[in-house]
């Protein structure tokens, strides 16, 4: 199973239990506190992930190794491919 997958499925059973609780089939009543927590709970989530998904693309950009070497070689090519382009006549 790949992992879309089982992303996939967690979302539909989380989806459908939430869906059963707060469509309050015929034999259940939930208290009214707990049905008011319920119904915006999804969005709840979503704002979550929102903030779990910047502060980790925020700690990953922070521990982010620098390539030394590779930029070196980088600027290296960069110039000779400049003075390639000066031996052809462009500026």
């Amino acid at each position: 199973m790949t992992k879309l997958a089982q992303w996939l499925c967690a979302l539909a059973l989380l989806g459908s239990a939430w869906a059963a609780l707060a469509l309050s089939p015929a034999g259940l009543q939930l208290p009214e506190p707990l049905r008011q927590a319920l119904l915006p709970l999804p969005v709840y989530l979503l704002v979550s992930l929102g903030c779990f998904s910047l502060a980790a693309v925020g700690f990953r950009l922070a521990t982010f190794n620098d390539c030394e070497e590779a930029a070196a070689e980088l600027q290296e090519h960069i110039a000779m491919a400049r003075a390639d382009l000066r031996l052809r006549g462009l500026r």
